[in-house]
């Protein structure tokens, strides 16, 4: 990088935040142009801090997914949910609050709330493409602008990648000129063990119903290269045995339709084949012991 570039080159950390639903994660993948963080049609599908690198010719975006801010349900999980969502705004150079097209809820406000005032925030209005009658998002975004003196409000899609360069001018505008953190070529900070039990995760999420992925995690127990092959050993914990029999299903076919989707997945993150083993055990309580909660990385 010649000393012209580097003195004009911008570089910060980005923080995503919203309520549960409103397609934070999916907003996440399209800018970075990668599927780092799990997603699904179901709330709270995203625990972790997850980060996503995106250098460009003069900007080095350090997306920031967090977690979606829950007002409603209260729980070790949530609480340490929570936490890493506020953990994340004390810490980053602008943000962008995602809210859902045309719909502005208490707990929208809620997690706009929590944006210290020294952070800009740039609203992207998502979901714009469900929106029949456009004339109709005009009064929403007035009632946004109300709300603060956001530095700006740009209508998205993230599912369609409408309008992604509007939002992505908006937030490089607020960076510090610093040279980059990462490498070009790097999409996360996250390793290949973290992203394999994230898309074991995923395929639960996307899988079963309402209850169980809630009383799920997943921890890798082994993670080997052999040669060009990867061997993942991983174990889902649940709550309970009926859990537990839901998960596998009869003979264990639904299990093994999830370990085969979360392979593939695997495969084309990881460039090479993958062999894959999943296990499911009960652990009583897990969600609510903060034991537990430590050991599986929350």
């Amino acid at each position: 990088m010649s000393d012209d570039h580097a003195a004009a080159f911008r570089c910060g950390h980005v923080a995503i935040v919203g309520r549960p639903s409103v397609g934070k994660s999916t907003l996440l993948n399209a800018l970075v142009g990668e599927r780092i963080s799990i997603t699904s049609k179901k709330p709270q599908t995203t625990r972790f801090r997850i980060t996503g690198i995106l250098t460009e010719a003069a900007t080095q975006f350090v997306f920031v997914d967090t977690p979606g801010f829950q007002t409603r349900h209260r729980s070790p999980l949530n609480d340490r949910l929570n936490r890493t969502v506020r953990d994340t705004l004390a810490g980053v150079d602008a943000a962008v609050w995602v809210v859902e097209a045309t719909r502005l809820t208490a707990a929208d406000r809620a997690v706009v709330a929590l944006v210290p005032a020294s952070v800009p925030v740039v609203v992207a209005v998502n979901k714009i493409d469900l929106v029949a009658e456009k004339a109709t998002l005009l009064p929403f975004l007035a009632e946004i602008a109300e709300l603060r003196d956001f530095a700006a409000i740009v209508p998205v899609s993230a599912d369609r990648g409408t309008q992604l360069g509007a939002l992505k001018a908006a937030i490089a505008a607020l960076l510090p000129l610093s040279p980059p953190l990462y490498p070009a070529d790097d999409i996360t900070d996250r390793d290949e063990r973290f992203l394999a039990a994230e898309f074991v995760r995923e395929k639960i999420f996307r899988q079963l119903g309402d209850e169980v992925p809630y009383a799920t995690t997943v921890g890798i127990d082994q993670f080997t290269l052999d040669g060009a092959l990867r061997r993942i050993h991983a174990t889902v914990y649940v709550d309970k045995a009926s859990q537990r029999a839901i998960l596998l299903g009869e003979g264990g076919a639904r299990m093994k339709a999830i370990a085969s989707q979360a392979r593939a997945d695997m495969e084309r993150t990881f460039g090479g084949r993958v062999f894959l083993e999943v296990w499911v055990k009960v652990k009583r309580g897990w969600a609510d012991d903060e034991r537990q909660l430590t050991r599986f990385g929350y």
